[in-house]
């Protein structure tokens, strides 16, 4: 049995304090977070003051890092909310420029009314709208052009900027064509296109601010009087005992002092299926209590709370940047040379072929508009924001960005055994009894008399009598005894449960087929306990830590993903390979020291494998962190092990299975993203500079910025797909309906 399975709680408790700190292969990978791009100075006021007020109300009832995010998810809102009202003010000012345009009387044939002053309606409503929808798109150029990254922002400056002064000049040189109408309706097509991605970005962000919205506002403390109280969450302490209603949320983490009780963990472990809880049992913060009550210890608040520890790292990996992110920006960037190269080379093409006029500045401010990388820019942060939200809400916490997107490159993963792929604990894997005595009868008295023992042997032989649905008789004047095993009366026989010192202290013989069975327990390093009737041995049990129903589902669809699977364990070679045999798990690695586990994760990746470790991240610490990707899989509480890449707050394998599949179906997305958003401009951009003009097709700046917000559109519907990949059990690979346990041999 692997040495990890008895840490102490203090082993536990150090890596959980330790969330802040980053171990070297985190801070090799660590990238800068993204920003977000300032809002107009005349906006910051109203918005801001919002904000402050959004955040200041979370912090008193949440702590203030739940405070400081949702301050980060009101400027997603509030860049939503200044677009879509600078959109439909913009519209509405743009109509007059709309109906006194001489082009678009004669394009639809209708006539407005002509009165003194009139011909300035066009110039001065164009001047309103470009103030007040134009302008925040000059000022969130400006961050780009000092950082000497000109991207998004500046191309869709350039456009307006010049449709803009362009047409200025036409009103003092009436000579000139004007073209008063395609700058407005540019202009109420890019608020457009930039409130329906804020509000994308918005909607797809939102893990962090549901998560929030768990904890509840307020509790109930019981005082020393045996009263209650209600008081606001923040101002719970640990050592304080709270009660819990029936359907209200659990305020904190702690331990239940009293009551019993089922609660809803889903929205931390993903877990649909409630808990059971009962005194002594971890409760945590956020989680949903079912039909009873629970008076609660709180154990951790505020920033010790598990939900806090969950949103940090939520945070932390919607912030961080994939690879794929790298390339996309690089892109951006490389457009934007791209962009005005192209706008130079159609200008003097232009020029050269009917002169420099109203049609020259036209096709240079429909191809920098066209070519402007919305749709590049958007996707693969949509994807990310998405993929982040379904892991946390599967339990599944990313705490390095670039180790989900390479788990699709896996080729072998490897499992620590005990706890991971077997449940840690006792179980009865194994009976023999003796002339022809029927199994059932035998598990039935074992259970009877160790009904009032709490030993783990004892929940062994009342958990396989459970499984087998037997009904235990009554048993009476149950005794101890102290180092051999327990005794009682069972229907006026006396019934013996114990192990070899039992049979040595009653001086028995030993029938001659348990003996041979206990030999071969002994070789698998199982434990052999015997039941004697009126002191002649009639049954043995071998006992040995259970493999879990999971694991066996886990290797098949790993199996089928074409990944290889290892174990590591601390157990002889005989235990291991019987395990892994049973499993159908390709390598194994036996009688390994935890210190020597990583040694084992650097042969696998000196054959030019992409290793996975899945451990428990106590003394699987070296291992995980040797890997390329570190998986931790734990209880719902241990979520801040430093040396994991991935945390599985779930205590189940089959997520490694759900994390490779996501990981899968979330680069896809990004790959269909990037492919529609660089061909769009492929295609796009020779269009817009006029290469089809000798068969009568020329875009306008309105509709290049039509087509230019259309795909930012469609690679957001495509990346809110990525919302209806499965991850339930039944519908991954290699999984069929669960069946019984098998021993671990």
């Amino acid at each position: 049995m692997d040495d990890h399975t008895h840490e102490s709680n203090e082993d536990h408790s150090d890596d959980d304090t330790g969330i802040g700190d980053e171990s070297s292969k985190q801070n090799q990978r660590r990238t800068e977070p993204q920003t977000e791009q300032s809002l107009l100075e005349d906006e910051a006021d109203s918005e801001q003051a919002r904000e402050e007020i959004h955040a200041k109300q979370e912090r008193e009832y949440h702590g203030e890092h739940e405070g400081e995010h949702d301050g980060h998810g009101g400027m997603h809102e509030g860049h939503e909310q200044m677009f879509r009202r600078r959109f439909f003010i913009s519209t509405l000012l743009s109509i007059p420029v709309l109906l006194y345009s001489e082009m678009l009387q004669e394009w639809l044939g209708f006539s407005v009314p002509v009165f003194p002053g009139s011909e300035w309606i066009n110039p001065v409503f164009a001047v309103i709208v470009f103030a007040y929808g134009g302008v925040p798109f000059l000022q969130m150029a400006v961050p780009e052009l000092k950082d000497r990254s000109p991207g998004m922002m500046t191309l869709i400056s350039m456009a307006i900027t010049v449709a803009f002064v362009y047409s200025l000049a036409s009103v003092v040189f009436p000579t000139t064509s004007a073209f008063f109408w395609e700058l407005v309706t540019l202009i109420d097509i890019m608020l457009l296109g930039h409130w329906i991605e804020m509000r994308s970005v918005r909607r797809a962000s939102s893990a962090l601010d549901e998560l929030a919205k768990l904890m509840p506002d307020t509790a109930e403390r019981i005082t020393d009087e045996g009263e209650t109280e209600e008081i606001p969450v923040s101002e719970l302490s640990e050592g304080d005992l709270v009660l819990v209603r029936p359907g209200a949320s659990v305020p904190a983490d702690g331990v239940v002092e009293s009551g019993d009780s089922d609660v809803n963990e889903s929205m931390i472990t993903g877990e649909s299926k409630p808990v059971s809880k009962k005194p002594g049992d971890e409760v945590i913060g956020g989680t949903i209590n079912g039909d009873g009550s629970l008076r609660v210890q709180i154990s951790a608040t505020g920033e010790e709370t598990t939900l806090a520890g969950i949103m940090r790292l939520v945070e932390e990996a919607q912030g961080s940047k994939s690879k794929t992110q790298v390339l996309a920006d690089r892109a951006a960037g490389w457009l934007f040379y791209v962009a005005l190269g192209a706008a130079v080379v159609t200008a003097i093409a232009w020029t050269v072929a009917v002169s420099f006029n109203a049609t020259v500045i036209e096709r240079v401010v429909t191809v920098l508009v066209i070519a402007c990388p919305h749709a590049l820019g958007l996707a693969i942060p949509l994807v990310v924001a998405i993929n982040t939200s379904l892991a946390a809400r599967n339990g599944m916490l990313i705490r390095d960005r670039i180790a989900m997107e390479q788990a699709r490159e896996l080729d072998t993963i490897i499992f620590d055994k005990t706890g991971t792929l077997t449940k840690g604990e006792q179980g009865v894997v194994d009976v023999i009894t003796v002339e022809d005595i029927d199994e059932d009868e035998v598990v039935s008295l074992a259970a009877a008399v160790e009904g009032d023992s709490e030993h783990m042997i004892a929940q062994a032989m009342r958990e396989t009598a459970a499984d087998r649905e037997l009904q235990s008789p009554n048993a009476q004047n149950f005794e101890a005894l102290k180092g051999r095993g327990v005794r009682a009366t069972v229907d006026g026989e006396t019934i013996h449960v114990g192990g070899p010192n039992l049979l040595t202290h009653l001086d028995t013989d030993v029938p001659s087929e348990l003996t041979a069975f206990a030999e071969r327990a002994g070789e698998n390093a199982q434990t052999v306990i015997y039941l004697l009737r009126d002191e002649r041995p009639i049954a043995a049990f071998a006992l040995a830590d259970v493999v879990r129903d999971e694991s066996y589902h886990v290797v098949n669809a790993l199996h089928e993903l074409d990944i290889e699977v290892a174990m590591l364990t601390g157990d002889s070679e005989d235990v291991a390979h019987a395990v892994a045999a049973d499993l159908g798990i390709d390598t194994v690695f036996a009688e390994v020291l935890p210190e020597d586990k990583d040694k084992k994760v650097t042969e696998l990746q000196n054959q030019g494998k992409l290793v996975a470790m899945v451990g428990d991240g106590v003394n699987d610490a070296p291992a995980l962190t040797r890997a390329d990707i570190g998986i931790a899989i734990g209880s719902g509480t241990d979520v801040a092990v430093q040396s994991a890449d991935i945390i599985l707050v779930q205590n189940n394998p089959m997520d490694v299975v759900r994390l490779v599949k996501l990981s899968k179906a979330s680069y896809r997305k990004m790959k269909e993203n990037l492919v529609w958003a660089a061909g769009y401009n492929v295609f796009a951009i020779p269009l817009a500079a006029g290469v089809l003009a000798p068969i009568g097709i020329l875009l306008s700046p309105a509709v290049g910025a039509l087509l230019m917000s259309l795909s930012t559109v469609i690679v957001a519907i495509n990346a809110q797909f990525l919302r209806r990949v499965d991850l339930t059990v039944p519908n991954l690979p290699g999984v069929s309906a669960p069946e019984e346990a098998k021993p671990a041999h």
